[in-house]
């Protein structure tokens, strides 16, 4: 049992019980039993509903990263090359993951607190023609969310193939993957799934598995195993029974409330949050409230004190919210409104919590 209260940590967060009674049942070997395939499939069609799509999706084993690593594994050889477009962290991640692996890499970095300009984009991308396209949805440590639309025909323009980590939003916020042209789109079970991390997965299009195919990268995090593994009933190692459970429960829960009234109490809870934040003579970090994330809200340590301090403070009152990375750690804190969390009584708790401490 958990000694904070009011947890709003950005993931993972709160499992509600409907999920965590998903992993109490008994189940066979998932390698050998039908049932799990049949879930398997239920699951993937349930996504491309919500995620608006007819690709192809491979749900894997593993946390986040580990499919965002397998999606550059699995597109990219020596000598490929990668635009990394960057606006933050985690996007600024997947131009350093590229550059351990060895790839071309052209870094396009926006800043901590923007989105990209589309046009200095199109314009490095006819220039560099790069093999794969990255970008980042929701950038969770600075608390914004970039437009899809423009990246993923600018991708279509250059021949890319574009690569979208909409770990932090998917299912919380539209992502529609088919009409942003997403080639492969990046989702964990941590975030809005509000299941454990245990699981990560990957729209895949046909265009990234013709690339997938030519590569063909072998290992654990590898997506060509999945393109045809479900059908022939054959998985590359045994999958984890109990989190598939738990990802059709998550589903279920998306799908009795309704995927666009998910969407709204999303949109509603982050701007009661934003305002709270603002009646507090608190800033925003996001410099424009309009590219403000519906999934996660970051905030600017207020000057009189430190964030040590003030985490210290609330968490003695129950209240947990979230730190950051690099950069940012210690000058921006995230309130983590997404999933089981993005409830209103929740926010407006911690707002009334951090009054008082402050």
């Amino acid at each position: 049992m958990s000694k904070y209260k009011i947890g709003l940590v950005p993931g993972p967060v709160s499992i509600p019980e409907e999920i965590r009674r998903a992993y109490l049942a008994e189940f066979g070997s998932a390698d050998l039993e039908e049932d799990f395939f049949q879930l398997y499939e239920k699951n993937e069609r349930t996504l491309q509903q919500i995620l608006k799509t007819k690709n192809r999706i491979a749900i894997m084993s593993g946390e986040a990263m580990s499919i965002l690593w397998g999606a550059l594994k699995s597109t990219t050889d020596q000598g490929s090359k990668l635009l990394c477009v960057a606006n933050g962290l985690f996007s600024l991640g997947f131009g350093e993951m590229g550059q351990d692996m060895g790839l071309n890499v052209e870094m396009l970095d926006f800043g901590l607190n923007s989105i990209p300009d589309f046009d200095e984009v199109r314009e490095a991308a006819r220039l560099y023609r790069p093999d794969i396209i990255t970008a980042v949805h929701c950038e969770t440590p600075s608390g914004t969310l970039t437009p899809l639309k423009e990246l993923g025909e600018i991708s279509r323009e250059v021949g890319a193939v574009f690569i979208v980590d909409f770990v932090a939003s998917g299912c919380g916020c539209p992502v529609d993957v088919d009409l942003n042209n997403i080639d492969i789109g990046l989702l964990g079970s941590q975030k809005v799934l509000s299941m454990p991390p245990h699981l990560s997965i990957a729209t895949v299009s046909d265009r990234a598995w013709r690339k997938i195919s030519a590569v063909n990268y072998a290992g654990y995090d590898a997506l060509k195993p999945w393109r045809n593994g479900v059908q022939n009933r054959y998985l590359p190692y045994t999958h984890d029974w109990h989190a598939m459970s738990a990802l059709e429960a998550s589903l279920n829960l998306i799908m009795q409330e309704g995927i666009e009234k998910v969407y709204e109490r999303h949109e509603r809870v982050a701007k009661i949050c934003r305002d709270g934040v603002r009646a507090l003579g608190l800033e925003l970090f996001p410099i424009n409230e309009s590219i403000c994330s519906p999934t996660v809200t970051a905030v600017n340590v207020p000057p009189n004190t430190d964030w040590k301090t003030l985490n210290d403070k609330l968490r003695s009152e129950g209240v947990v919210l979230g730190g950051n990375y690099g950069p940012l750690a210690g000058r921006v804190f995230r309130f983590g409104h997404m999933g089981a969390q993005a409830q209103e009584e929740l926010v407006v708790s911690a707002l009334e919590v951090l009054k008082r401490v402050l």
